[in-house]
């Protein structure tokens, strides 16, 4: 008799249990859908993030580039725009001229150095 009863319980419950069964199968195939969807959008932000982060260093190449030929220019005339007067070369008759081939030939050693590392 009890075995009868145990048998019939088992048989009732796997009935009741049988579509709570089957919706979390379902349900546990809608989670994998999902954790599979977030793996593809994650990758695809990890790209894109790549790619964004790759122009900004283009970008900050460029800068340090122009950063680098100008600073020293720009120091170079801060130094003679302050009008010591006791700067010999601003009594030299080609100090001017010799302060000009000073700023091209800086610009141009400058320019075919960034050339050469293939930064410009």
């Amino acid at each position: 008799m009890l075995k009868n009863f145990v048998i019939t319980f088992k048989e009732k419950r796997d009935q009741l249990f049988e579509p709570i069964k089957k919706r979390l199968e379902n349900k546990k195939g809608r989670i994998r859908s999902i954790e599979t969807y977030r793996d593809i959008l994650t990758g695809l932000l990890d790209i894109y993030i790549s790619s964004v982060s790759n122009k900004m260093n283009e970008v900050m190449k460029v800068l340090t580039v122009f950063a680098s030929i100008f600073i020293p220019l720009t120091f170079i005339a801060g130094v003679y725009g302050m009008n010591f007067e006791y700067m010999p070369e601003l009594k030299w008759k080609f100090g001017y001229p010799l302060l000009w081939v000073t700023f091209i030939v800086f610009t141009a050693l400058s320019l075919a150095y960034f050339k050469k590392k293939k930064w410009i």
